[in-house]
């Protein structure tokens, strides 16, 4: 079917389909690689957390973290900035942090879970627009003009299929990468408990008689 007759035959929700399908697919690329595990969680940042140990001398590991920013980096480097601090102000520190970053992780996704729902219902729409259109026709011109009830079936067929093609996909993506943004803040949020415990044990150390 040549391009011109099929957004013909998909009749005017054609447009905002083809919008969800294009702004899905953005959203998705962007997604995936801005989750990519070396970009949240670079090695060079999980090391430095786990060579904090009590009395090592921290400004090589801020500097560290500072040549490497990042959502991850950002929270690590406040922790290790506020090390000579009591461990509860540097755990209460983490937690704001963590608060105000991680959901940079989460960005956009709620676009995926809208045109997940919305592509669907618009297909829905463009069926009930073409049963419309068919039994206008009919009741114009009866039952003998097959081209109008063949364009209007075509139209509601055609937007129920195109909206579950970018419905479907959709949501899978958005459940993905979801998951993928869970995973990788309950990491980050482990490496932040263990700074944390680092930190804890080096307060413990020099209360120490």
């Amino acid at each position: 079917m040549p391009f011109v007759q099929f957004v013909e035959n998909t009749g005017p929700l054609f447009y905002p389909l083809a919008l969800c399908s294009l702004l899905a697919s953005t959203v998705t690329i962007e997604r995936i690689f801005a989750l990519r595990r070396s970009r949240v969680l670079p090695r060079e940042i999980v090391e430095v957390v786990g060579a904090v140990h009590p009395g090592r001398d921290l400004s090589l590991a801020i500097e560290v973290c500072r040549r490497n920013p990042g959502i991850f980096a950002d929270v690590i480097r406040l922790g290790l900035e506020q090390s000579q601090e009591p461990w509860e102000v540097v755990r209460d520190s983490l937690m704001d942090a963590g608060r105000q970053k991680t959901p940079l992780l989460e960005r956009h996704l709620v676009w995926l879970q809208t045109i997940a729902q919305a592509a669907p219902l618009l297909g829905l729409l463009g069926t009930v627009l073409g049963m419309m259109r068919m039994f206008q026709s009919i009741s114009v011109s009866g039952l003998g003009d097959p081209q109008a009830l063949s364009s209007g079936i075509s139209e509601a067929m055609i937007t129920t299929a195109l909206g579950l093609a970018i419905g479907i996909p959709t949501l899978v993506a958005y459940n993905v990468l979801s998951a993928k943004s869970e995973t990788l803040i309950g990491e980050m949020e482990a490496h932040a408990s263990h700074l944390v415990q680092q930190l804890r044990s080096w307060d413990a150390t020099k209360d120490r008689p």
